[in-house]
């Protein structure tokens, strides 16, 4: 009866040791899931960050030279200057001032003002893409630390089996040695 009873609460300390397991491997299987699922958000904001740092001139001169340059050479400021310089140059040409210091003014102020627009945009762009990759990178945070609580939790029911099987096996064999000498005490 004690070797049997003794086997059950192995048997049942085994089953929770190893369900334990299993939710240790799922929560790290969730993890690494959550992970890879926030990475290209946080690979976007680290880039964003970045370049923001660069076109800030936190990054030192040369590389805000090298940020301002970039948007200056884009595509986006090539259009806007040639849409608005030809806008510029028709209204003069329809009103007679082509070669007026107004149109000349105005077209010397055009560019420096569309770039400067453009820098801001920028700069607020690379900021909504810092932030989402910031709340990414906390998500992935949080999630780390809400499976390494479930984790631990795991592993404390395994230690907490393995405790409840060995005082079941010390009491179950109590048992049997306190049935032997009763025994013993009543055939003497």
């Amino acid at each position: 009866l004690a070797q049997n009873t003794q086997g059950s609460f192995y048997e049942a300390a085994d089953a929770q040791t190893q369900a334990a397991d299993r939710g240790v491997e799922e929560q790290r299987r969730q993890f690494d899931r959550v992970q890879e699922l926030l990475s290209p958000y946080v690979e976007a904001g680290d880039v964003s960050l970045i370049q923001q740092m660069a076109l800030g001139g936190m990054s030192g001169p040369e590389a805000q030279r090298e940020a301002i340059a970039a948007i200056e050479g884009g595509q986006e400021f090539q259009a806007l200057t040639q849409q608005g310089e030809e806008a510029i140059l028709q209204s003069a040409a329809a009103t007679g001032g082509l070669r007026g210091g107004n149109t000349q003014a105005a077209l010397a102020q055009f560019r420096p003002q569309v770039l400067s627009s453009l820098i801001n945009q920028q700069y607020s762009r690379l900021g909504g893409l810092a932030t989402m990759g910031q709340n990414s990178a906390v998500g992935v945070g949080n999630a780390g630390q809400a499976a390494a609580t479930n984790i631990g939790n795991l592993y404390g029911q395994q230690g907490a089996a393995a405790a409840g099987s060995a005082l079941a096996s010390g009491q179950a064999f109590g048992n049997v040695m306190g049935s032997i000498g009763q025994y013993a005490g009543g055939v003497a």
